[in-house]
């Protein structure tokens, strides 16, 4: 920074009589004058000075940070263990209207160092077979890979990608089951969503059937509130009490959206529990 304050002060030339100047922030003239004394001061104060910065109107040096504001909401609580960027997501993996298998490429920073070696080992071996057309020791070494919780998948480049796989269950709703009335529709418009797209997760847990739970962002859509106020889920309120949840819900009630449509539809948690229960 300090040679690139020199330059300026130093080369800054005088300014032409035949050109107009403009008039900037509080007043100060533009014009080539008006850059030598900001190098000037710039050069003097190192950039130290915030408000010489702002006189000028030019950013603070906190705003020349990018930042994200498109996946992340306001609301969203920063409780999360940790976060996944998943590789683009296929239709078979959408379960039902809260459930999605993903796949994380293994040369992720976070997934890089836990691959175990034994996988890695399969993968080359694999690799090589299918060199040599040797399919049926591919695909055994496939499913080896498969059962330690793996799989490579094609890229798009046609090269393979060794990628983990995480059953995801989306945290704070609860989706009609399959053979429930709106269970169909609340998958189409899952995979509707999702299909082909790379997936931002943030992950809190895991459930008794050893699911990640977690918030589930699409494209900076937040999966959750679209299947809420869509009518294609309830609020999983004896899981997750947030207060938004609860609004997108009552919103989608209100407009007799989804599965409202029906004056008491049957909650998935109670459909479950007679099935159990032989009902």
């Amino acid at each position: 920074m300090g040679n690139a304050l020199r330059f300026l002060y130093g080369g800054c030339c005088k300014p032409q009589s035949d050109e107009p100047d403009s008039l900037g922030p509080h007043g100060v003239t533009i014009s080539t004058v008006g850059v030598s004394a900001l190098a000037h001061d710039l050069f003097q104060f190192d950039i130290t000075s915030q408000g010489l910065l702002a006189f000028y109107g030019l950013p603070l040096p906190h705003a020349l940070v990018e930042v994200e504001t498109s996946s992340t909401p306001a609301y969203q609580p920063q409780h999360w263990k940790f976060e996944l960027h998943t590789l683009p997501v296929d239709a078979k993996a959408v379960a039902d209207g809260d459930g999605i298998t993903v796949y994380v490429d293994t040369r992720d920073p976070r997934e890089s160092a836990n691959v175990p070696i034994e996988v890695h080992e399969y993968a080359i071996r694999r690799s090589k077979a299918r060199a040599v057309k040797n399919y049926a020791e591919a695909d055994a070494l496939q499913k080896n890979i498969v059962d330690a919780g793996y799989r490579v998948i094609n890229g798009p480049n046609n090269d393979d990608i060794l990628a983990r796989k995480y059953r995801i269950r989306l945290r704070g709703i609860d989706a009609p089951e399959s053979a429930m009335p709106f269970g169909k529709q609340a998958k189409e418009e899952l995979v509707k969503l999702v299909q082909g797209k790379s997936l931002k997760v943030c992950i809190y847990g895991e459930d008794r059937y050893n699911r990640s739970v977690g918030d589930v962002y699409c494209n900076g859509t937040f999966v959750q509130e679209f299947m809420l106020k869509k009518g294609l889920a309830w609020h999983y309120v004896a899981y997750d009490q947030r207060p938004e949840f609860a609004l997108w819900e009552k919103e989608a009630r209100a407009a007799r959206v989804g599965l409202w449509a029906s004056s008491n539809p049957e909650k998935p948690w109670e459909w479950r529990k007679d099935r159990r229960n032989g009902v």
